[in-house]
């Protein structure tokens, strides 16, 4: 049976250390998404010049499986790539984000359109709709961050396989593997339950006001 030593002293720190960098991941997948979402979603209200290759691009960016996209970069971009003097091979925690980009950037520009159909109606208040989603995303992000395990990234799901390889009996695996679903668990539920609470509230000042606009006056 594994040792609460090992688990406290060895596999925990690391374990932790490793959901900050699938945190990290999301981040920057969440920064870049959002530049390339919102810019797509002026794109798609605007002219049919620009409608029409925005709305191709985000058809494929949705189609993108994010494994294919990850190797993808790994083999594209040399390890040695050296551009006005300066190294830009991407780390391996940089290529798990920007393989994660296409889909936050077209769920970001498909809410976005939403958000900003909403502005110009006059509904501010409907556009606002918008954050808790981009919230949503974020957590959906630092789920699939955990495919950085296939490349050697040290997230939390790379740590659990890597500490389970060396326990010799399936028990002390599950014990791990239980130990990462609740840590991972609390966090992101945590985080889903604060959104909804965030949507149902903004939904119902929406509703509101609707209500309001549509009550006759004196």
């Amino acid at each position: 049976m594994i040792q609460l030593e090992t688990i406290m002293d060895e596999f925990l720190p690391r374990f932790l250390s490793g959901m900050t960098v699938n945190f990290e991941i999301a981040a920057i997948a969440l920064a870049v998404g959002l530049g390339l979402g919102l810019l797509l979603a002026l794109a798609r209200l605007g002219p049919g010049a620009v409608r029409a290759p925005a709305i191709l691009l985000l058809g494929v960016m949705r189609a993108a499986p994010t494994f294919v996209v990850m190797f993808f970069l790994l083999n594209a971009i040399p390890r040695e790539a050296v551009l006005f003097g300066v190294n830009v091979s991407p780390s391996g925690v940089m290529t798990v984000a920007l393989s994660l980009v296409p889909y936050s950037a077209a769920y970001i520009a498909d809410n976005g359109v939403e958000a900003l159909r909403r502005f110009r109606a006059g509904s501010r208040l409907g556009a606002l709709l918008f954050l808790p989603n981009v919230t949503r995303v974020f957590f959906v992000l630092v789920m699939s961050s955990s495919t950085g395990a296939a490349i050697g990234v040290h997230e939390g799901i790379a740590v659990i396989l890597q500490f389970a390889d060396r326990m010799p009996h399936l028990g002390d695996k599950l014990v791990l593997f239980g130990i990462g679903v609740l840590c991972f668990g609390a966090v992101l539920q945590g985080g889903f339950a604060l959104i909804n609470l965030l949507h149902r509230h903004l939904g119902r000042r929406v509703a509101a006001g609707l209500a309001a606009a549509q009550t006759p006056k004196g």
